[in-house]
C-alpha cells in the first residue's frame, strides 16, 4: 500500500485529468476516492465502499428532503405561480425607472421560497421577464444580468437545496440552517434592487421609463396571484420554524401543497404530471450523483487521515481567524470558476469545515457564508452556471459575453452583501437563535 501523501498526489492528478477531459464531476470524485482507497488501504475497502455508499446515501432520511423540495418547485412552476408573481410585481413597480428589473428581482426572490433551485429560477424568469424588459427598451445586459443574479437568491431563501447539502456534509441540523438563510436572502434581494435603482438613475438609457398605466384596483387585484407562494412559504417555513414538523416532513407537505394548487388552478393533467415528475427526477439524480461521488472522495480523505493531517497543520499555523476565512473565500471563488456549487461544497467542506470550526466560527453562520460564496460562483466566468442558463433560455438574441458583462455589477453587489454578513454575523444567527 502507498503512503497517504503519495496516494493523495496521484488522486489529485487523476481527478484533475478527468475534469479536464470533461468527465462529470460526481463520477470524477467517486472514481478518485475509490482509487485512493484502493491504493492507500486495500482493494477490498474500495469495493466495499462502492457497494454500500450509493445505497446508504440515497436511502438517507435527511437527503429525502432534496427531491421533495425539487418536486415542490416543479409543481409550483406547473401551477403558474411564477407568472402570477411577476404580474403582481410588474403592476406595483413597472412604472418606476428600472421597475421591471426590480420587479424581476422581487418575483424571483419570492419564487425562491418554492423552488429552492437557482437554475429553475433563472430559466423560468428568463422566459417570462426577458421579452418584457426588451419590449420596453431595457438594455439587454442589464436585463440578463438581473435575471441571472436574481436566480441565485433561491440558494439562500428557504427551502434551499444547497443548504440541505451543506447540512448533510457537515452533519448539522437542517431546520436552523434553512431559517438562517431567510434574512440574508432578503437582504441580497434588497441590495440588488437598490443597486438597480442607482444604476438606472446614473444612466437612464439602461432602463427607459415604461409607459405602463395600471389602476389602483388592478394593483390590488394582482396580489391575488401571490396567495399560492405565500401559502407554500407559511406552510413549509412556518412549520419548520415553529417546530410543527421536521424539514423532511416539511418537504413532503410542501410538495403536496403545491400539488393541491395545481389541481385547484385547473392545471392538472396526466401528461403534465409525468413531465413534472420526470424533470424533478432528473434534477434529483444529477445532485445525488455529485453527493455520492463527494462522499466517496471524503471517505478516502478520512480513512487515510489526510483530513486530520491537513486540519492539524493549518490550525497549528495559528493565523488570525480572518486569514482562514479569506483563504476559505478565495478557494470557493477560484473553484467557482471551474465547477458547480454542489461540487465545490462536497470537495471543500470535509477538509475546510473542521478548520473553520476549530478557529471559532459558528457552523450556521459559516453555512450561509458558504452559500453566499456559491451564489457568486454561479455568476463568475468561465463556468457561471446561471449565466449559461440565461443565455440558453433567452427568447431574445443575446451573446454569452453580453450576459457576463451584465452580471458583473451584480457580482459586486453580492460582494458588498457578503461583507455585511461577515461584519455583522447577527444578521445570520438571530433567527436560528430564537428556535432554541
Amino acid at each position: 500500500m502507498l503512503d497517504p501523501a503519495t496516494t493523495g498526489t496521484i488522486v489529485l492528478v487523476v481527478l484533475g485529468s478527468m475534469l479536464a477531459l470533461g468527465v462529470h464531476i460526481g463520477v470524477a470524485l467517486g472514481l478518485g476516492g475509490l482509487l485512493g482507497m484502493y491504493l492507500a488501504i486495500s482493494p477490498e475497502t474500495a469495493w466495499a465502499q462502492l457497494a454500500t455508499v450509493p445505497f446508504s446515501t440515497t436511502n438517507s432520511f435527511t437527503l429525502a428532503v432534496i427531491p421533495l423540495f425539487i418536486l415542490m418547485g416543479s409543481l409550483a412552476t406547473q401551477a403558474g405561480l411564477t407568472t402570477d408573481l411577476y404580474r403582481a410585481a410588474h403592476h406595483w413597480m413597472g412604472h418606476l425607472r428600472g421597475g421591471l428589473a426590480m420587479a424581476t428581482t422581487l418575483a424571483s426572490a419570492a419564487f425562491g421560497a418554492a423552488s429552492g433551485s437557482t437554475v429553475v429560477n433563472a430559466a423560468v424568469f428568463t422566459r417570462i421577464a426577458m421579452p418584457e424588459m426588451t419590449k420596453f427598451g431595457y438594455d439587454k445586459r442589464l436585463s440578463a444580468g438581473c435575471i441571472a443574479a436574481s436566480g441565485t437568491l433561491a440558494s439562500l431563501i428557504p427551502p434551499s437545496i444547497l443548504m440541505v447539502v451543506y447540512a448533510v456534509i457537515t452533519e448539522q441540523s437542517i431546520g436552523p440552517l434553512l431559517i438562517a438563510g431567510l434574512v440574508p436572502g432578503l437582504l441580497s434581494a434588497a441590495v440588488f434592487m437598490i443597486g438597480i435603482y442607482i444604476r438606472v438613475r446614473r444612466n437612464p438609457a439602461l432602463a427607459p421609463l415604461s409607459n405602463i398605466h395600471v389602476t389602483r384596483a388592478e394593483r390590488w387585484r394582482s396580489l391575488k396571484g401571490v396567495w399560492g407562494i405565500s401559502f407554500l412559504f407559511v406552510l413549509v417555513i412556518g412549520g419548520i420554524y415553529t417546530g410543527w414538523f421536521a424539514p423532511t416532513y416539511a418537504g413532503a407537505i410542501g410538495a403536496f401543497g403545491a400539488f393541491l394548487i395545481v389541481v385547484g388552478k385547473g392545471r392538472f393533467s396526466g401528461k403534465t404530471m409525468v413531465d413534472t415528475f420526470k424533470d424533478a427526477g432528473v434534477t434529483t439524480s444529477v445532485i445525488f450523483i455529485i453527493v455520492i461521488g463527494g462522499i466517496l472522495f471524503a471517505r478516502f480523505l478520512a480513512y487515510t487521515g489526510l483530513i486530520d493531517d491537513i486540519s492539524t497543520a493549518l490550525i497549528a499555523l495559528n493565523l488570525p481567524g480572518f486569514a482562514y476565512l479569506m483563504a476559505f473565500a478565495v478557494t470557493y471563488l477560484i473553484l467557482g470558476m471551474l465547477i458547480d456549487p454542489i461540487a465545490i461544497m462536497v470537495i471543500t467542506l470535509p477538509v475546510m469545515f473542521p478548520i473553520m470550526i476549530g478557529v471559532g466560527y459558528d457552523p450556521i453562520w459559516l453555512g450561509v457564508i458558504s452559500i453566499k460564496l456559491a451564489e457568486i460562483s454561479l455568476m463568475t466566468p468561465p463556468v457561471g452556471l446561471n449565466v449559461y442558463v440565461v443565455r440558453s433560455a433567452s427568447p431574445v438574441p443575446i451573446t454569452l459575453e453580453e450576459v457576463f458583462a451584465g452580471v458583473m455589477p451584480f457580482v459586486a453587489m453580492d460582494v458588498f452583501t457578503l461583507s455585511l454578513l461577515i461584519a455583522f454575523p447577527s444578521i445570520v444567527t438571530f433567527l436560528p437563535a430564537l428556535m432554541r
